[in-house]
């Protein structure tokens, strides 16, 4: 029985590796749509299995987010049996990480932003909210990443 679990892994493993190889085959091997794409007076052609490849990718970022969080709140129910202290702890920093989300979210606009060459309204509404979040919080990251780099390096400096 231990066995075909070690065996499970290997076979979705090389399942999804020709998963992959197929659809970025038929993405690069499968031609062109006649129409097109103007952008900026040119015209850009458009692969026909373009939409399956993006379809592999949500399902298998989804599978992804799905297997992590699964595995994290076993991982955390079985710590908090354990060590309480250390779980209220990690519960916070996640408390934490989704306040500044929503703080990210609300420092966003939703005013459409100027792209040269795109003339499509996917530039205004949540799509910029959501632009304007992941640039904050992009910011907020490197700089807390830079400042404790810092206070570390200094930090480790005087304790010696």
């Amino acid at each position: 029985m231990n066995n075909t679990y070690k065996l499970i892994p290997k076979i979705v493993l090389w399942l999804l590796i020709l998963a992959g190889i197929g659809v970025v085959g038929l993405f690069f091997f499968g031609g062109d749509l006649a129409e097109g794409h103007e952008v900026a007076g040119d015209i850009l052609p458009i692969p026909t299995y373009s939409d399956v490849l993006l379809y592999l990718t949500y399902a298998l970022v989804a599978l992804v987010i799905l297997v992590t969080f699964g595995f994290v709140l076993v991982k955390y129910g079985a710590s908090f049996k354990t060590d309480v202290k250390g779980a209220l702890k990690t519960l916070g920093v996640v408390v934490a990480a989704v306040g500044l989300c929503y703080l990210c979210w609300h420092f966003g606009s939703d005013a459409k932003v100027e792209i040269l060459g795109y003339e499509g309204d996917e530039n205004v509404g949540f799509m910029a909210r959501l632009t304007d979040a992941i640039m904050y919080l992009t910011y907020i990251l490197t700089g807390a990443t830079v400042v404790t780099l810092v206070f570390g390096a200094v930090y480790s400096k005087i304790k010696k």
